[in-house]
C-alpha cells in the first residue's frame, strides 16, 4: 500500500532539516546519555530483590490481566503506594503506567472548562499533551519568569466571575533540558498569595535532590503547599511506571475521570514490585545520591576550570547542556564525541527552540572524575 504524499513530504521535509530521527542502537559507550542517574536499571540487587519478593508473596503472574479498575488491581499496588506516599510526605499515591500518562491524565481531567492552565513554557511535551486535551484556557509563561506568571494570574482572574474560576501553574523541578530548577519557595508563596493551585513535575528531581533523593518539594520542605506532584520511575529509580501525589479527594477524582488511567492495563506485579524494591533501596542506602552529587560537583568545577560555564546552562542537577546552535553543527560535534568513547547525545530542533541545539550531557552516580575531565577535555577542543 502505497504511504500518503503528505506524511513523506513531512519525513523529507524533516530531513532536509537534519533533524530526522533514528533510533539508537546499543552500544558499550561511557554513559551520558542515559537517565539512569544512580544506575537502578543495572542494580543486580534490586533485580534479585524483586524476584525474591515475588517468589515469597506467590506471585507467579506475568500480567496484570486488566485495567485497575476491573481485575487488574493486584495487592501490590497498595503496598507500593502506601511506601511511595509515606516516602514523599504525601497523603496519598497513585501509580500510572508512565509519566506521560500520568500528565495526560491529570491534565486532561482535573482544570475545567471555566478554569485556566498557566505553564512554563519549558514545560515537557507530556505536559503540553495532556493541556491540550484539556477543557481549560491555558497560556505559557516565560521561563521561571513569575512577574511573567503573576501578569497572567491577574489576567485570567479580572473577570467578574472569576471566584468560580481555578488557576492551576504547573513547572517542573528539574527542567528536562536545560536541568536548571525554578524557585520553588518563591512559586509557593506566589501561588498561595494569588490562591493558585501548584503542579511540579518531580521527574528528574527524584532521586537527585533531597538528601536521599526524596525531590526539590521535600528537599525545601514546601510538600504540604503544593497541590499536586507528578513523579517519574523511569529515571533515577531505573524501572517503569509513575505516580501522582496528592491528597485523598485528588486521588479519588482521578481513579473517577482520569481517562489514561481509567482505560489502560496496569502494570504487571513485576513491574510494580520493581518499584517497590527501589524505593526501599533508595529509602535505605543513599549512598548513590550523595555520589551522585559529587559527580555534579566535579563536573561544574571542571567546567570552570576548561572555562566552559559560557558555554552550558547553569545546573546543580544531573542533566548538563551546552548549548551548540544549529542542528548540522551539534551532531558533528556529538558525532566525534562518540567516535571517542563518550555516549554523549545531540538534542535538536525542533525538539528544542531553533538556536537552542545543544549536547545533553546526563551524569550518574558511577561516573568517574576521569570520564569526566575525558569528556570535557574533549569538548573544549572540538568546541570552535
Amino acid at each position: 500500500m502505497q504511504f500518503p504524499q503528505n506524511l513523506k513530504d513531512k519525513l523529507d521535509n524533516r530531513s532536509e532539516k537534519n533533524a530526522f530521527r533514528k533510533l539508537p542502537s546499543p552500544n558499550l559507550l561511557v554513559d551520558f546519555a542515559s537517565n539512569d542517574y544512580l544506575g537502578f536499571s543495572k542494580s543486580k540487587k534490586i533485580f534479585d530483590e524483586t524476584h525474591q519478593f515475588l517468589v515469597e508473596n506467590n506471585k507467579f503472574q506475568n500480567g496484570a490481566t486488566g485495567s485497575r479498575l476491573l481485575t487488574g488491581n493486584h495487592n501490590l499496588y497498595t503496598t507500593t503506594e502506601l511506601f511511595i506516599a509515606n516516602f514523599h510526605q504525601s497523603e496519598t499515591a497513585l501509580i500510572y503506567n508512565s509519566g506521560y500518562d500520568a500528565n495526560i491524565g491529570f491534565f486532561s481531567s482535573v482544570p475545567q472548562k471555566n478554569d485556566f492552565i498557566l505553564f512554563d513554557e519549558l514545560s515537557h511535551a507530556s505536559i503540553r499533551d495532556g493541556i491540550s486535551m484539556s477543557n481549560a484556557k491555558s497560556y505559557k509563561f516565560q521561563h521561571n519568569n513569575f512577574e511573567d506568571l503573576v501578569r497572567l494570574i491577574h489576567f485570567c482572574k479580572k473577570d467578574k466571575d472569576s471566584e468560580n474560576t481555578n488557576v492551576y501553574v504547573v513547572t517542573e523541578s528539574v527542567f528536562s533540558m536545560d536541568g536548571d530548577t525554578p524557585n520553588l519557595a518563591e512559586l509557593v508563596a506566589t501561588c498561595e498569595k494569588y490562591n493558585c493551585y501548584l503542579i511540579v513535575d518531580e521527574a528528574h528531581a527524584l532521586g537527585v535532590l533531597g538528601n536521599s533523593g526524596e525531590g526539590l518539594a521535600q528537599e525545601l520542605d514546601l510538600q504540604d503547599k503544593i497541590f499536586a506532584r507528578i513523579i517519574t520511575f523511569g529515571k533515577a529509580l531505573g524501572c517503569h511506571g509513575a505516580a501522582i501525589l496528592g491528597s485523598k479527594d485528588l486521588k479519588d477524582y482521578l481513579i473517577n475521570f482520569s481517562r489514561s488511567f481509567i482505560y489502560s492495563t496496569g502494570l504487571s506485579p513485576h513491574s510494580v514490585a520493581t518499584i517497590f524494591m527501589a524505593y526501599q533501596y533508595l529509602e535505605k542506602n543513599n549512598g548513590e545520591v550523595q555520589q551522585l552529587k559529587t559527580i555534579i560537583q566535579i563536573f561544574n568545577q571542571q567546567k570552570t576550570i576548561l572555562s566552559l560555564k559560557p558555554l552550558f546552562v547553569r545546573s546543580k542537577s544531573a542533566i548538563q547542556s551546552a548549548i551548540i546552535p544549529g542542528n548540522e553543527k551539534v551532531k558533528l560535534i556529538a558525532k566525534k564525541i562518540q567516535e571517542n568513547g563518550f555516549d554523549v547525545k545531540a538534542i535538536l530542533s525542533p525538539t528544542v527552540p531553533k538556536g537552542q541545539e545543544r549536547l545533553r550531557f546526563c551524569l550518574h552516580s558511577y561516573n568517574s572524575e576521569e570520564e569526566i575531565i575525558g569528556v570535557l577535555n574533549l569538548l573544549n577542543e572540538l568546541k570552535m
